[in-house]
């Protein structure tokens, strides 16, 4: 009888037929978007130029299509300068704000693998994320709520090897990273040598029976899964999305992030992390025509709106 075992050791000594990654594509009745971030961004950027893309509700700060285009092509440009390259891993540890998204897309023109590291994270998880992602640049606040990232960064950094670049988010080093300078020359070069089932994202577990475990998402699957969302909620270029969940999960950054973006759509961030105030505060004076959460999220809005009546 012949086992698992002796079935691998024919494959491993060369005498099988060549071991080849598995794909398995179901039927479906609307084809699949068959474009790379970058594309996809590029394309609705251009039809929706002057349409609101982006509003920080708390900051007050906005952005037209044209406008975050802009910037997203200059981080693009600037991650090159420094040396990221395709399959890069990049770090980003935040919570929620514009520069998020920005590198989210500016990553993905040029192919490097946007790293999601959860802003609750203590010392020891930072640690092992960036030594088993291997990341080469940390993008990250300078602090969030309890949390100083920038000591706890230059705590950990000694035992990251790898890691060749810190850049805190609003300081020198952003700055000149996104600063509008060069041409697009290189950055269209990179962009034109991608393919859509590229790796360009590593999600995270929570790591609470152990270690976070990482899995790596292409831009077919988190570019389809965010725009069929899209299409399931009957998005158009009219709609509003208040985005109150975190991007560093897949609910803000594919189903939030993609799934607005695809539609031509604004995305709106009512804080950096939920606040039932302000997340309502956002909707009503935004205009929002979509809300996402999760349950204790809108149980949480629904007090709000009881005290408030109260």
């Amino acid at each position: 009888m012949t086992t698992l075992t002796d079935l691998w050791d024919t494959l491993d000594d060369g005498s099988g037929p060549a071991a080849a990654p598995s794909y398995a594509r179901g039927p479906s009745d609307v084809a699949l978007i068959e474009e790379t971030i970058g594309d996809m961004f590029d394309r609705i950027a251009a039809t929706h130029a002057d349409r609101e893309a982006l509003v920080e509700h708390t900051t007050g700060r906005r952005w037209t299509y044209a406008q975050l285009h802009a910037d997203v092509d200059a981080l693009a440009r600037g991650l090159l300068r420094i040396g990221i390259a395709k399959g890069d891993r990049v770090g980003i540890w935040a919570p929620n704000c514009a520069e998020w998204t920005q590198l989210q897309f500016a990553s993905a023109k040029i192919g490097a693998i946007l790293v999601c590291i959860n802003p609750a994270y203590r010392t020891h998880e930072l640690r092992y994320v960036l030594n088993q992602a291997g990341i080469r640049l940390l993008v990250a606040a300078a602090s969030f709520k309890s949390s100083d990232y920038a000591q706890m960064i230059t705590e950990v950094r000694p035992d990251c090897p790898g890691l060749e670049h810190v850049v805190l988010i609003g300081d020198e080093r952003w700055r000149a990273l996104s600063a509008r300078t060069g041409d697009g020359a290189g950055l269209a070069a990179a962009q034109a040598a991608l393919d859509p089932h590229d790796p360009i994202n590593i999600q995270y577990t929570s790591g609470t029976t152990g270690n976070p475990k990482g899995a790596t998402l292409s831009h077919h699957n988190i570019l389809n899964n965010g725009y069929f969302l899209g299409e399931h909620c009957r998005y158009t270029p009219a709609d509003r999305v208040c985005v109150p969940v975190p991007l560093f999960h897949t609910f803000g950054m594919v189903i939030g992030n993609l799934g607005t973006v695809t539609h031509g759509a604004c995305l709106v961030y009512p804080s950096p992390a939920f606040d039932p105030a302000a997340t309502l505060a956002a909707v009503a004076a935004e205009r929002c025509t979509s809300l996402y959460g999760v349950p204790a999220m809108f149980i949480a809005e629904l007090a709000e709106l009881d005290a408030g009546d109260g």
